[in-house]
C-alpha cells in the first residue's frame, strides 16, 4: 500500500488533508488512484493511518481515516550516523541503505581527508539527500523520515557527541574490542547513540586521537578494511542486531 508523510497539523479529527504537490501528482497521475482507494499516511511523529480517498482536487486531497496505529516499524533506539563526506554519489547510497535499516539521523562531516570541498553549494547536496531519505522511508514503510542534517566540521561534530548516551568509533587500528564487546559492557540500553565513520582514507592521526579523548568506544568492524560507504551500514547492522533483535 502506498505511503505518504504529512505534518501532524494536517491530521484533523477523522480526516487528513494532503497538499504536497508532488504527492498529489504521484497519487493522481502516476498511480491513477480514485476516490475510495486506500493508502497509508504517517505523521512522522507517532501515528500512522490507513485512509481512503474521499475527495481529489488539484490542490488538495482529502482522506478519511479508517484506522490509526502507533508506529510499528521504528527501532527502540535512535542512532545517528556522523559520516565523513565521500566522493561522488556514495553518500546517496549510505542515506538510502541506512534509512532502510532504521537510522534516525545522518550528519555529513568535513574531515581532514575529505576530498570534497564545500564551495558554498553543499546545501544543494543535502537537499537531495533529504529527498532520498524520504523516498527510502516510503519504500520501506517506515513511520518517520531520518533527519539529514546540514554538514558540519569535525570540531562541530566533537562538540555534538556529548548529546549521546553511546558513541561508537569504528577504527581500522583497533584490533581487539568489537561492537558486541562495547554494547554488552553497558549497564542499560542507550536511547540515543552515534556512529562515527571516516571518509576515503580514514581518519587522520589527530582526528583519531581527538575522538578517543571523548566518551567514544573505539571498536573494530573485523579484519578487513571496509569502504567508507560500507562501514556505516555494517556498524548499524551490528548495533541493531545486538540492541533490537
Amino acid at each position: 500500500m502506498s505511503r505518504y508523510f504529512v505534518d501532524p497539523s494536517a491530521c484533523s479529527g477523522s480526516h487528513i488533508y494532503l497538499d504536497d504537490k508532488d504527492d498529489i501528482k504521484h497519487i493522481t497521475n502516476v498511480l491513477r488512484m480514485k476516490t475510495g482507494d486506500e493508502l497509508t499516511v504517517s505523521d512522522t511523529f507517532e501515528w500512522e493511518y490507513t485512509c481512503v480517498i474521499e475527495e481529489i482536487d488539484k490542490q488538495l486531497i482529502t482522506l478519511k481515516i479508517v484506522d490509526k496505529q502507533k508506529f510499528s516499524r521504528e527501532p527502540g533506539i535512535n542512532i545517528t550516523l556522523f559520516q565523513g563526506i565521500p566522493k561522488g554519489s556514495k553518500l546517496d547510497d549510505v542515506v538510502r541503505k541506512t534509512t532502510e535499516m532504521g537510522i534516525c539521523g545522518i550528519v555529513p562531516v568535513f574531515m581532514d581527508r575529505t576530498v570534497v570541498k564545500d564551495s558554498g553549494t553543499y546545501h544543494k547536496k543535502v537537499a537531495r539527500l533529504r529527498t532520498i531519505a524520504k523516498e527510502a522511508s516510503k519504500q520501506c514503510q517506515r513511520g518517520s523520515i531520518p533527519e539529514v542534517s546540514d554538514s558540519m566540521s569535525f570540531d562541530e561534530m566533537i562538540s555534538a557527541l556529548s548529546d549521546y548516551d553511546l558513541v561508537i568509533f569504528p577504527y581500522e587500528n583497533e584490533d581487539d574490542k568489537t561492537i558486541k564487546d562495547a554494547l554488552r559492557s553497558l549497564t542499560s540500553k542507550p536511547e540515543n547513540a552515534a556512529v562515527i565513520i571516516g571518509p576515503e582514507g580514514g581518519f587522520s592521526d589527530n582526528e583519531a586521537c581527538t575522538i578517543k579523548k571523548t566518551n567514544a568506544h573505539t571498536v573494530t568492524l573485523g579484519s578487513t578494511i571496509l569502504r567508507t560507504e560500507t562501514a556505516g551500514i555494517v556498524a548499524l547492522a551490528m548495533m541493531m542486531y545486538e540492541l533490537e533483535l
